[in-house]
């Protein structure tokens, strides 16, 4: 979406203009330029109420705290992953349930050579027959431990001579690659506490212990209304048309924080379609894409009057996606109103959406992650900046095309750095925000 007016490109001038005007001569005016006199978005009056970025942030965390908690929902296994566990995972069973050989090999009784018997023992059969001392049967990984064994003989430390019998390689210690019944834990133990995330090991985890569904927080449901005349849902950008890019990005991005996206709905720039829709969703979270700024048809900020909804960040001093916002419209709902530019929507999703989602999903927050930049980064004058960067094993590169309108840096990037207001030098540390499907293998922040 492109900026009509006082539309979206008002958010964010041209950094390199900014740190110009800053760096003007003593007693030349050093202001930042605003898009036009009067009450614009960046007026000097809507500067005073943006929020700094971190507080921001703390601010749409802290929101979802007000929200009642919905009752745990009993999910299957492969539908639970990435949710978050709202009851304690405790084992129904023993693990292993029964004693098991831990590699191919011969289980042993007594002190060898032992006399080798012709069946062998297989995972996944019934109790085989109890072993007398001097006695051997081939078994494989898994299978259950014949009764008096006294151990597994791996299959490369043990030898048969020309009558048959087996004889040890090395010494043979008792109880030597069996694994015990109980071994990983008993039958009632806890395995996993309340908040855990559900990843693949957890799954597998609970397989093994005995379930087959898991009591899980719930994901706040989602919908998305996606505001603009000029958009093209397929084909060429043509007659100052353009094709959409948060429509289809938006859903998979929600989703991958935490949210069930239930709809995405194209409302153009009609405000009477826009309050309808806001007033009919029963979505715990709306998020809106353009419209936030203060151009003809920028509906947002006149829709959440119209219904009476309380404002809790106004704006953030952040680049790009200054214009975003957080509003609390009605009981256990939250609106984010996203700039309409596709990098600017980005940010606004990791500046509130994430915190919002992350705590009405019960999700822990990211443990802090700073790597140093490989390259220095201009900064705005005033505001914190979101700049894409690739992860490498002990720094951080800054990528190129990171224009509010651009996609073609994040979707190359491992993350988004911090930059606070002036900018970040050549190997100054950055914080960094983990992108939600970011899996670098380098063991540096992201795992």
């Amino acid at each position: 979406m492109t900026a009509r007016g006082l539309g979206q490109d008002a958010d964010d001038f041209d950094v390199e203009e900014a740190l110009a005007l800053v760096k003007r001569p003593s007693g030349t005016e050093a202001a930042v330029p605003t898009p036009a006199a009067g009450g614009g978005p960046h007026a000097p009056e809507h500067r005073h109420r943006a929020t700094p970025w971190p507080e921001a942030r703390a601010i749409a965390a802290r929101a979802a705290r007000r929200v009642v908690r919905r009752a745990p929902v009993a999910v299957p296994l492969d539908a639970a992953l990435g949710l978050v566990l709202a009851e304690p995972l405790t084992a129904l069973t023993d693990l292993p349930s029964f004693d098991t050989s831990a590699m191919d090999g011969w289980a042993v009784a007594g002190p060898g050579p032992w006399t080798v018997r012709d069946e062998g023992v297989l995972a996944g059969h019934a109790e085989p027959v109890r072993l007398d001392d001097g006695e051997a049967v081939r078994i494989a990984t898994g299978a259950r431990i014949p009764p008096d064994t006294t151990a597994v003989l791996r299959s490369e430390h043990g030898r048969t001579d020309d009558k048959g019998r087996l004889h040890p390689t090395r010494e043979v210690a008792h109880g030597q690659d069996i694994r015990p019944r109980g071994q990983e834990c008993r039958s009632g133990d806890q395995l996993l506490t309340v908040g855990t995330p559900v990843t693949p090991a957890v799954l597998g985890l609970a397989a093994a212990a005995g379930y087959d569904t898991l009591g899980t927080v719930p994901r706040p449901r989602a919908e998305v209304f996606v505001l603009g005349d000029e958009l093209l849902t397929e084909g060429l950008p043509h007659d100052g048309l353009i094709r959409d890019a948060l429509g289809p990005m938006l859903p998979h991005w929600l989703h991958a924080l935490g949210a069930e996206v239930v709809a995405v709905r194209r409302l153009g720039d009609d405000a009477e379609a826009l309050y309808k829709a806001v007033t009919a969703s029963d979505a715990e979270l709306v998020v809106t894409t353009g419209g936030t700024a203060a151009g003809p048809v920028d509906h947002v900020h006149p829709t959440l009057r119209r219904i009476g909804a309380e404002l809790l960040v106004n704006g953030v001093k952040v680049r790009p996606g200054h214009p975003m916002l957080l509003a609390r419209t009605k009981e256990n709902q939250h609106l984010v109103g996203l700039p309409g530019n596709p990098l600017a929507a980005v940010s606004g999703l990791l500046t509130l959406a994430e915190p919002l989602l992350r705590t009405l999903a019960a999700r822990p927050a990211p443990e802090p992650c700073t790597l140093p930049l490989r390259d220095a980064v201009q900064g705005h004058p005033h505001d914190t900046r979101l700049v894409p960067v690739t992860l490498r094993a002990d720094h951080a590169v800054p990528l190129h095309y990171n224009g509010p309108a651009m996609l073609r840096g994040v979707a190359a990037s491992d993350a988004l750095a911090v930059v606070p207001p002036g900018g970040a030098l050549r190997g100054q540390e950055a914080e960094l925000l983990e992108l939600p499907w970011a899996t670098t293998g380098l063991g540096v922040c992201f795992t």
